[in-house]
């Protein structure tokens, strides 16, 4: 028996347990993933504690990165669009895009000429519509390619979640005007980054999907500790027992009662467990 026997902690990847944003930002390498924070984690996988990501990632643009972080639950990728194991190197739930989502997303593309899109398929498979320099921007930070497109009705199914790209203040028109359409009511659409939207399929969030992991590793929902710092976190965030934001959060994070923490450049996971192990 080990003292963080039932309890899950999930955390976001990017600008939670390492600052993918200053590369995105500045084209310099992604970082390692600090000591401090792996020993945590081994610490409390030791002890008993269930640990997993919960990223925004496509499973390609994560997989390059899965094997530095220690993880003994399966992964939460897509943005609570997939559940993955890697241990089997299987998807264990998914929650797919309906069809009619390339006819939809290719109708705000072509309202919007400026703004990219990509189109995440289920065999890892990432195709790209118009890419920009946002979609080479986030190419950098996810080491991850993307086949070109001329549209998005050639891109074959099944898809996971559509993203579009573009400067933040293109994206909130595109966001308001696709929220008023009337399928909008078919999906979750949200700022993952100021320069990256993402739909997936109603229901189909990191908070959800947080929650049917748990289920299936039979762990009640007082002892689920989740972490993150952008607005795609927000649903597991106010779900958990206690969310757990880093100091670089964005504002929304930060007022929705998440327990602030050191930021991304100061061993974020490792304070989370500080605190959980004085806790338990």
């Amino acid at each position: 028996m080990g003292k963080f026997d039932g309890v899950l902690l999930a955390s976001d990847f990017d600008n939670t347990i390492l600052n993918t944003e200053r590369p995105r930002r500045t084209g310099c390498p992604i970082p390692p993933i600090s000591k401090r924070n792996v020993e945590a984690l081994h610490y409390f996988m030791d002890n008993g504690g269930h640990f997993t990501v919960a990223t925004g990632r496509a499973l390609p643009a994560f997989r390059l990165f899965a094997d530095q972080v220690p993880m003994n639950a399966p992964a939460v990728v897509c943005n609570g669009a997939a559940l993955y194991d890697f241990r089997t190197e299987t998807y264990l739930d998914t929650m797919e895009l309906p069809e009619e989502i390339r006819v939809q997303g290719q109708s705000v593309l072509d309202r919007f000429p400026s703004a990219a899109v990509e189109a995440y398929h289920l065999d890892n498979v990432i195709h790209a519509v118009r890419p920009n320099e946002f979609t080479r921007q986030h190419q950098h930070v996810t080491h991850a390619g993307v086949e070109a497109v001329a549209s998005l009705p050639e891109v074959p199914m099944p898809l996971v979640k559509i993203m579009f790209e573009d400067c933040h203040e293109n994206l909130e028109a595109l966001w308001n005007y696709a929220r008023r359409q009337l399928w909008a009511a078919d999906y979750e659409i949200f700022f993952s980054d100021r320069t990256l939207l993402e739909v997936t399929r109603k229901g189909a969030s990191k908070g959800a999907m947080v929650a049917r992991l748990a289920e299936r590793l039979g762990i009640a929902g007082e002892h689920i500790y989740c972490a993150g710092d952008e607005n795609n976190d927000l649903s597991m965030l106010t779900m958990a027992a206690e969310g757990f934001a880093p100091a670089n959060c964005v504002e929304s994070v930060r007022n929705c009662g998440a327990t602030i923490v050191a930021d991304c450049d100061h061993d974020t996971l490792a304070e989370i467990i500080a605190i959980l192990d004085r806790r338990y």
